[in-house]
């Protein structure tokens, strides 16, 4: 990959926490990858944008993720550097529902 080219080896993770707060839980994705570049990350949730080549994507799951979790009142934001990682939170209301029974 383009980071270990510059690097040499790199040590790589995936980490997945699950935070709750008064009235939200929070999943935070995060990873040392390649991140992304600034003009790409702005594109990120665009139907059919992709760095991929021709026939190795779509594009298409960015733009879905989102529209399924703010179909479900959530929100989901990316943070990236270019070289350095990302991290994507994806934030959901805690709603608490009476049982009318």
């Amino acid at each position: 990959n383009e980071k270990s080219k510059i690097y040499g080896r790199i040590s790589s993770f995936i980490r997945i926490d699950l935070i709750l707060e008064e009235n939200k839980i929070i999943i935070e994705i995060e990873d040392n990858g390649i991140g992304m570049k600034e003009e790409n990350l702005r594109k990120v949730f665009d139907p059919f944008f992709t760095t991929k080549e021709v026939g190795k994507g779509t594009g298409l799951g960015c733009s879905i993720s989102y529209n399924i979790i703010t179909d479900h009142s959530g929100d989901i934001e990316y943070f990236s550097e270019y070289l350095k990682g990302t991290k994507v939170q994806i934030i959901f209301p805690i709603t608490i529902v009476k049982n009318s029974i």
